[in-house]
This record gives structure tokens, C-alpha cells and sequence, in this order.
């Protein structure tokens, strides 16, 4: 599978694709593109960007550069690629969790029409439980399953106590890397440790096949809880660092400053459970900060290897 063909899944979902500065790209919303594959990690050059943004009419882009770039937010990738993945590459106690997962549950590849419809039942749960119940209907999730038929390269997975579906997977492989669409789960069953049984039987499998040679789980966030990554984590799943970048055109960028921050965090705080306000204080959050020297950011407590507590909740 190739980057074209997640560019027509995203397609397929009502995202527009444009081509420029080296990659496909997708809207995201509100005309802000990011490239596609998602683990890509590139380095456009500043006039290949300003053309794109001019002949696409895209508002921004926001995009993963190396470390070492002069200018993007101290940011992270979360991905496996040390090689095969076992038990070994888990901490003692959520090895335990796993173990007691895989005797609770089931774990088998599932057909996207049961993610669709049986699986909504888990990311609505999972958006409550992180605070984001606004950010998806139930509409666009079953788009997003639908789309994904009859291309190469995607696969659902979910893991089952009894006869019901606990937690849910979606993945696709772009070359030699697995990425993880969307993973959720039903809270009835998180005593169970369903995540952790259905994370590992996933990333051992496809870890294990000819010419997969990682599995890329999440990009760090503009607005979830760290909560979200914590679980990788503790999964042996490591934070590749990156600069997130990102850039508007320049009608736009002049507005873009302290104080217009400080009006939507502002709006935020009166309405906290608005996604598009969500959205556009991380993403002028990261544009602001990234603009900074590095040595002048915050560098995320993951990426100064502080540990997590292995007692933190799946």
C-alpha cells in the first residue's frame, strides 16, 4: 500500500487532497493540511510551502520536521521500531496486564461493517472518557470505517469477552510502516484489560511480517491528554522526537499572535466543550511556541525520560 492509497481513503471520507512541497496533503479542517502518510517526517523548503498554500487556498500546514530543524514545536512521534515485539518489550507490571488481558478476552481481525456498527458503541465511550464526546458523530464514524472497503493494506481488529466487543483497531500499512488509525474501547470492560491484550496481539502480529519494519501509533496531540499516550508507552511503544511545524499563509500569519492566543484560551475556558476552539488554540499554541529557540520551549516530560507510573489507569 502506498500514501495514494490513504490519501483516497481520507478522500472517501470528505477530506480535499492536494499534491505539493514534496508529499499529498489532506485538510484536516478549516483549510489546515497535514501531509500524508502520517508518519512522514520531512523537511519542504520554505517556498515550496508558500506555494502550496497559495495554490491550494490553504489557511496553514502543519507537519513533523527532523529535530534538528530550525523552527517547529520540541514534539514527538510514538512508534515501535526496535525490531520484533514481545512480552520483553513491556515493564513487569503492565506485563501482567497483558497476560491477565489475553486470558479475558479474544483477540482476531474483524470485518470493517462490525467496526462500523458494533465499534461505535466504543469510540463514543472513549471520547467520553478522554473529554471529547463533541469531536466525532456517529456519522462520520461509521464514514470512516465504510471508507476503508476494498482498499489494500487496511485491517480492523478487535478483542472480545464473551460474545461482545470490547475494544477496537484500525490499522494500515504505508511501505514498510504499520500506522495505527483509531483504537477505542468500552469502559465495562477496562478491568478486563482489553487494550493491552488487543495492542499487543496487533503489534506482535504485523510486527512479525516480511518488510514491516514499525508500527507509528499517534502523533503527539494539539489537544488530548497526555493520558492518551501514557498506554503506548507503557506498551513499549517509544517517543521518536520531532519538530511539529506549523505555518500559515501570509494573509493569515500577521493574526496569528500572543494575544489572539489569549482571546481563543479565553473562549475556550467559557466553552470547553467546543472541538473547533480546541483545535485552534493547539494549533496556534504550536505555531507560537515553535516559533521559539528550542532551548526556549518545553520539552515534553516524555522526551526528558521521566517514567511513567505503571499504575496509570489503561
Amino acid at each position: 500500500m502506498t500514501g495514494e492509497i490513504l490519501a483516497e481513503w481520507l478522500r472517501r471520507r470528505g477530506s480535499r487532497i492536494i499534491r505539493g512541497a514534496g508529499s499529498l496533503w489532506y485538510d484536516a479542517g478549516a483549510r489546515v493540511f497535514q501531509p500524508v502518510p502520517f508518519h512522514q517526517v520531512f523537511s519542504p523548503a520554505d517556498h515550496e510551502l508558500r506555494a502550496l498554500m497559495r495554490d491550494a487556498g490553504a489557511v496553514g500546514l502543519r507537519y513533523s520536521t527532523s529535530p534538528d530543524a530550525p523552527e517547529g514545536l520540541l514534539s514527538y512521534h510514538v512508534v515501535f521500531d526496535a525490531g520484533a515485539y514481545t512480552i520483553d518489550n513491556i515493564g513487569p507490571r503492565t506485563r501482567n496486564k497483558v497476560r491477565r488481558g489475553l486470558r479475558a478476552s479474544r483477540v482476531a481481525p474483524i470485518s470493517l461493517d462490525d467496526l462500523a456498527h458494533k465499534g461505535w458503541l466504543l469510540q463514543r465511550d472513549t471520547l467520553e472518557r478522554q473529554g471529547r464526546s463533541q469531536s466525532m458523530k456517529q456519522a462520520e464514524w461509521v464514514a470512516l470505517c465504510r471508507a476503508a472497503h476494498d482498499l489494500p493494506g487496511f485491517e480492523a481488529w478487535g478483542a472480545y469477552v464473551g460474545d461482545e466487543l470490547a475494544a477496537s483497531m484500525l490499522i494500515a500499512r504505508v511501505d514498510d510502516v504499520v500506522s495505527v488509525l483509531t483504537s477505542q474501547s468500552h469502559r465495562a470492560y477496562l478491568d478486563h484489560y482489553v487494550n493491552n491484550a488487543l495492542c499487543f496481539t496487533v503489534s506482535s502480529d504485523v510486527l512479525s511480517r516480511p518488510g514491516v519494519r514499525a508500527v507509528f501509533y499517534s502523533t503527539h496531540s494539539l489537544d488530548a491528554p497526555p493520558s492518551v499516550d501514557e498506554f503506548k508507552f507503557l506498551m513499549g511503544y517509544r517517543a521518536r522526537p520531532v519538530r511539529q511545524r506549523v505555518c500559515f499563509n501570509g494573509m493569515v500569519a500577521p493574526l496569528m499572535n500572543p494575544l489572539s492566543h489569549k482571546l481563543i484560551r479565553r473562549m475556550l475556558q467559557a466553552r470547553p466543550e467546543s472541538v473547533t476552539l480546541s483545535k485552534a488554540e493547539g494549533l496556534l499554541r504550536f505555531y507560537l511556541e515553535g516559533r521559539q529557540p528550542a532551548q526556549q520551549q518545553h520539552l515534553p516530560p516524555v522526551l526528558r525520560k521521566e517514567r511513567f507510573d505503571e499504575q496509570a489507569p489503561v
